[in-house]
């Protein structure tokens, strides 16, 4: 799979993460604009049944991002001097948290959303309070640990670029372009197949 993502044209990648979650919102909106044009008295119920398929869509990116992401440092990690040591233990344990993350939130979001529609009762402010107060914490983690992720691929690709040991200023702008992966991917990843080419 890693071989997969490395060898992977920059397109290819763009239309996975970005094209086809794009297609589907659009479709998706329009199904839901159309029902409303459509119905004099539309039916909130119907509308938030469209949302069912929003945990699929965002686990399919999720696993193309992160997938990417995953392939970059460690694939990578062949290539790199020997002299050079990369805190890959690290990056394994900050790269999982936020994938737990993120998947405990849409399970929870996808029940929760359940439980609005069929429930019809008033949510409990308190225990809402409660989850924000949990949740918060964890959300600003799971932040730090995709930046420290960003920053390790950053600091891989930099050091196979240049096959010495690297400084945050060598590689900030490869931090950036993958920081805005729609238009980074265009640039690193051209590079990242020449490397596996050589």
């Amino acid at each position: 799979m890693i071989k997969r993502f490395l060898n992977a044209k920059h397109w290819q990648l763009f239309l996975l993460t970005f094209g086809i979650p794009i297609i589907f919102q659009i479709i998706l909106m329009g199904s839901i604009f159309s029902n409303i044009a459509t119905n004099t008295n539309p039916d909130p119920e119907k509308m938030f049944n469209y949302m069912k398929f929003f945990p699929i869509v965002m686990i399919l990116f999720m696993a193309i991002f992160f997938g990417w992401y995953w392939s970059v440092a460690i694939g990578l990690q062949k290539k790199v001097p020997e002299n050079v040591t990369m805190k890959v233990k690290k990056f394994k344990i900050f790269f999982f948290i936020p994938m737990v993350y993120i998947l405990c939130l849409i399970i929870f979001i996808t029940f929760a959303m359940d439980g609005l529609i069929n429930n019809g009762r008033e949510p409990n402010v308190g225990l809402i309070g409660s989850i924000v107060a949990i949740i918060v914490p964890l959300h600003l983690f799971s932040i730090f640990c995709i930046f420290y992720t960003l920053y390790f691929i950053a600091k891989t690709f930099k050091t196979v670029e240049l096959q010495r040991e690297v400084k945050f200023s060598d590689f900030a702008g490869e931090f950036f372009m993958i920081w805005f992966y729609p238009v980074g991917i265009w640039i690193i990843q051209p590079k990242i197949n020449k490397f596996i080419e050589e």
